[in-house]
């Protein structure tokens, strides 16, 4: 079992955010609130909660480096917490927004972060010594509909984003006199501010979550069809490749090494994806799941499943005695998982320990060490 301890904090978490040193978690128990616990022995303590926002918190990250937190809110406000003394401090944040923000993820270098919002619009954010703020450029008038995921390159310029339109869009968020020129970017560096590097048409259905893997070289992002698109040498003549399964879909994806990803999502237990010699990625199995059986009965069982329910028939009446059983959903987890955080030291390229929050208000800690079948593409 690759899953190490799970910890019951909520009815329900809408998202969750790590301190530097692992010792700490922020979350959010599907409220205005955000609570963070720390682990005192073998019991997980409240020990702040962060009361500034007046509608449901739906996107916590929390800064490697500087130890600040920043926080999102359907109530269409951010605001990046500093720690004084025994204190969580909140700094105001210009949003401009009109609709609901939806997530956020700080630069690799922590001089920015991005906020994605129901106002078809992505905020990118940095620090006004002057006036003690923080400032946000918009990037306006290329999305459709609700920006759901954002995902930083690691040269902390190119940002890729997920939206309800379905598509996955590249852009350069170099800000002058908050980003410097450096020539290992590429050409990335010297686009303008908000400029498209490149669109993704590869899903037909709600795109969510997104990641860069941790060389930049590849992009991977979700559909609500049940399929995963895996995309190289993102620019003008992109290689791309999607993987589709017969489960749920995800909702969120983790790279734990440049050849392996984890996805979560609505089947409520982690997939694990790898690449194999020539760079072709397929689906290797469920973590924290024991029973298997064939992806066609299971089909079948799952669209007669539909078919009795759509017609009032119980699941035993619909006359296939032949077909199996659908797999059993979920695990450890008993809900969606909305969440995935990797658990690693700065710097570290691959991530052998993640944690999993959902709507069954866990958070669970799993442990890819002692996973034989998985240790050849970590």
């Amino acid at each position: 079992m690759a899953a190490i301890s799970v910890h019951q904090f909520a009815k329900c978490i809408t998202c969750h955010a790590w301190s530097p040193d692992h010792s700490m978690v922020a979350l959010c128990p599907n409220s205005d609130e955000v609570h963070i616990y720390r682990k005192s022995q073998d019991k997980w303590e409240r020990v702040h909660v962060l009361q500034k926002h007046d509608q449901i918190v739906s996107g916590i990250d929390w800064s490697a480096r500087s130890n600040r937190i920043v926080t999102v809110s359907h109530d269409r406000n951010s605001y990046v917490w500093n720690q004084e003394a025994a204190e969580w401090v909140p700094t105001l944040v210009i949003l401009r927004l009109n609709r609901a923000a939806l997530c956020v993820q700080w630069s690799p270098r922590e001089n920015k972060f991005a906020v994605g919002s129901g106002a078809k619009t992505v905020c990118i954010c940095y620090y006004e010594q002057e006036n003690n703020w923080w400032v946000s450029k918009l990037i306006r008038k290329r999305h459709n509909s609700s920006v759901t995921g954002v995902a930083w390159h690691p040269n902390n310029i190119l940002l890729a984003t997920t939206s309800t339109d379905g598509k996955c869009r590249v852009f350069s968020t170099f800000i002058k006199g908050v980003d410097t020129r450096d020539s290992r970017t590429g050409s990335s560096s010297d686009a303008k501010f908000g400029e498209q590097i490149v669109q993704l048409d590869l899903s037909f259905s709600w795109a969510f979550g997104v990641k860069w893997s941790p060389s930049g070289n590849t992009l991977a992002y979700v559909g609500h069809n049940s399929m995963i698109y895996f995309v190289d040498d993102v620019g003008p003549s992109p290689l791309a490749q999607n993987v589709a399964f017969r489960d749920l879909p995800l909702r969120d994806v983790l790279f734990v090494s440049e050849r392996m990803v984890i996805g979560v999502g609505f089947d409520c237990s982690p997939m694990v994806f790898a690449a194999d010699g020539s760079g072709i990625w397929s689906f290797i199995r469920f973590l924290g799941e024991r029973k298997t059986s064939s992806s066609s009965a299971r089909y079948g069982s799952q669209f007669s499943e539909a078919f009795g329910k759509l017609y009032g028939q119980s699941k035993q009446g619909v006359g296939n005695d032949a077909i199996e059983p659908s797999r059993t959903r979920g695990g450890i987890h008993e809900n969606c998982i909305n969440a995935i955080a990797p658990l690693t030291e700065d710097g570290d390229s691959k991530v052998t320990r993640f944690s999993t929050s959902g709507l069954d208000g866990k958070i669970v800690i799993w442990d890819l060490k002692n996973q034989e079948d998985l240790s050849v593409y970590l």
